[in-house]
């Protein structure tokens, strides 16, 4: 007794998968791509909003291009200036533009005080005569303070304020007051909400003493480090001023 094996067959003609004309074909553009550029732009829209955030409100970074604050600050010195060193300030007055940042504040409202800036901090302020610049000085009057330069010196509610460790005077030269108010000044009674600032290079600084007293809603904060100094001149090892990288401002 014999079995018969099976023959194979072959496939019909009815059971082949033939493509059809409109049957899509991978591209470029498949979820998984579409996904990875999502993912990208979204990173880099968070990155972007928390370093606006990180410059409005907590920390700012700034270049020094003269040298009216020598020797605390070098022409070069890359520093680092504390929004929250008085509190939290919420700018106001804003102007918007097509450009990094998007817009440019005038003034803020601090909304949470945590401190009273001090004599002797090392300020960044908008410019009273061009409020598009930036000065960086040193506080020398709070409100209610009685300032006075004789000969150099200067003077605070009638004491000798003792600078000579932080500034320069690279000029001997005295000139009357009323001629020119760099080294007699005074006495003036700084206003409320206002500060008298001076540059350290006391000779060379363009300040309280010319154009007048500093409103508390221009202070953008407190310079506290120096991050990078670049000198730029001289041998190529001496560029950069390592010695000063890390530096505290005080």
């Amino acid at each position: 007794m014999s079995t018969q094996e099976p023959q194979p067959t072959e496939p019909s003609e009815a059971n082949i998968e033939k493509p059809t004309p409109n049957s899509p074909e991978k591209s470029d553009d498949s979820p998984s791509t579409k996904s990875i550029i999502r993912e990208y732009a979204e990173a880099l829209i968070i990155a972007i909003i928390l370093a606006l955030t990180i410059r409005v409100f907590v920390v700012q970074a700034f270049k020094i291009p003269s040298g009216s604050m020598i020797p605390t600050l070098q022409i070069g010195d890359h520093i680092l200036v504390s929004k929250l060193a008085y509190g939290f300030q919420l700018p106001k007055d804003c102007e918007f533009q097509l450009a990094f940042p998007p817009a440019t504040c005038f003034s803020s409202t601090v909304l949470m005080n945590f401190s009273s800036p001090e004599r002797g901090d090392v300020i960044v302020f908008r410019y009273p005569e061009d409020e598009n610049k930036d000065f960086i000085k040193r506080l020398i009057g709070t409100p209610g303070d009685v300032i006075e330069i004789r000969n150099k010196k200067v003077f605070v509610n009638g004491e000798e304020f003792i600078d000579k460790d932080f500034t320069q005077r690279v000029d001997p030269g005295i000139i009357d007051g009323r001629i020119n108010p760099r080294d007699n000044l005074g006495p003036l009674t700084v206003p409320p909400e206002s500060y008298f600032v001076m540059g350290d290079n006391r000779d060379q600084s363009l300040d309280s003493r010319f154009w007048g007293f500093v409103k508390m809603n221009k202070i953008k904060g407190r310079a506290f480090l120096v991050y990078w100094s670049w000198k730029g001149h001289g041998t190529w090892t001496d560029w950069v001023r390592w010695n000063r990288i890390g530096k505290s401002i005080d």
